[in-house]
């Protein structure tokens, strides 16, 4: 078998081969694009299963320099952080605080399940976490993060594992928040109470301070930069500090990033409580083309075949959280938030952020919508939420499953 290194230069350059391949896939075939399916995941994924044919046919192995991979990565989490905006969730009310309430139970119950049934299949249970919230709530980045802190544990096939299940639940969850939705609001005659203009406008800036905000040229880019590389470095510090807090004689252990995302919310409400408009909308482009790049370089150097061994499992395991997910979305998530028809649109958006990501939740929600009306409470709560903070309690909870388990 031949085996070829690729530096830095070479990793990143083919990653963004392979998410122009997947962008140009993704604009053209429809079921891609109704998933939300995100470009690079698709190119990167052709890549690796191509890379697994070529190395069981024992004919090329490649190997990467990853190095990349880990500064996007922050970059991306560290802008995630400079959305948690406090005062949007207090001034959200009621909903957006029982939203997250039922958020962070979800992501325990699937930490729970996952972990149990990793037992059950004799898997060390931290494993099992990937196929928890790691990928379900966490998605393609938590699941690329986390994925090689496990396999630094000696958790063989854990970012391949992780990758593999953030996919499937990105398609899962996309197919069965807009069904669920419907049976719901079919079965209890539930429509729109909203006119097609109703806004519900949650900040109290100004047409300046938000034109500002939303401004992208040099100076705004670089200011976002800026922001993004000063939180990350100082996060860096911060999170070193949180790795050496030590409960009942146990490290704990938390993620690269997380030190970033608390800076950067530090950061950000400090400008808020000071009226200082930051370049939202920069950060924001800065924060999806570290993703993009993050997550292409993470899917193409997946070594596929570590998941020989897993996928028996990995199938049960991702039948299970489907099952956990269609039943707390129907029977709690309808229930708690109202059991009307906003309730049954939050419902659809609960079945995508919390087996995909925020912009499944945002699809499922438009389809409802554009069929049965506007909601104009759920499409506040649940970017808030999804958006902004299940990431961060997230992180928490994981760390606390990981150093528990």
């Amino acid at each position: 078998m031949t085996a070829f290194t690729l530096d830095m230069f070479q990793t990143t350059g083919l990653a963004m081969l392979l998410f122009v391949l997947g962008r140009f896939l993704t604009t053209r075939v429809d079921f891609l694009r109704r998933c939300c399916i995100p470009a690079p995941v698709v190119g990167g994924l052709i890549f690796a299963i191509v890379h697994l044919a070529l190395y069981q046919g024992n004919i090329l192995q490649l190997t990467f320099d990853e190095s990349v991979k880990t500064f996007f990565m922050t970059i991306f989490f560290t802008s995630v952080g400079y959305t948690a905006c406090f005062r949007l969730l207090k001034r959200g009310g009621k909903k957006v605080f029982v939203f997250l309430i039922i958020s962070i139970v979800m992501v325990c119950l699937q930490n729970v399940v996952a972990s149990v049934l990793a037992a059950v299949f004799n898997w060390d249970m931290r494993l099992g976490l990937c196929t928890g919230s790691i990928p379900m709530v966490g998605g393609h980045g938590t699941a690329g993060s986390y994925g090689p802190e496990l396999e630094k544990m000696g958790l063989a096939g854990a970012e391949v594992l992780a990758i593999a299940a953030a996919t499937f639940g990105l398609v899962a969850g996309s197919l069965m928040g807009g069904p669920t939705a419907r049976s719901i609001i079919n079965k209890y005659n539930l429509f729109s109470n909203e006119s097609q203009d109703e806004i519900l406008e949650m900040s109290d800036e100004t047409p300046e301070q938000k034109e500002a905000a939303e401004r992208v040229d040099v100076n705004s880019f670089t200011n976002a930069a800026i922001l993004l590389i000063v939180a990350a470095g100082l996060g860096t510090i911060l999170t070193t500090l949180f790795n050496s807090i030590t409960i009942f004689g146990a490290k704990l252990t938390f993620p690269t990033y997380i030190g970033s995302m608390v800076i950067a919310a530090v950061i950000r409400n400090f400008c808020d409580a000071k009226h200082i408009v930051l370049p939202s909308r920069s950060i924001d482009i800065w924060g999806n083309v570290s993703l993009s790049i993050f997550l292409a370089v993470a899917l193409m150097t997946l070594k596929l075949w570590q998941l020989a061994d897993l996928a028996g499992p990995m199938i049960i395991m991702l039948a299970a959280q489907t099952l956990l997910m269609f039943v707390f979305a129907r029977y709690v998530v309808f229930n708690l938030m109202g059991r009307d028809y906003e309730a049954a649109v939050m419902t659809s958006a609960f079945c995508g952020f919390g087996m995909g990501a925020t912009p499944n939740a945002m699809a499922n929600m438009q389809a409802i919508t554009e069929k049965f009306g506007p909601s104009p409470k759920a499409f506040l709560v649940v970017p808030i939420v999804g958006g902004m903070f299940v990431d961060f309690t997230n992180a928490f909870i994981l760390t606390m499953f990981l150093n528990f388990l």
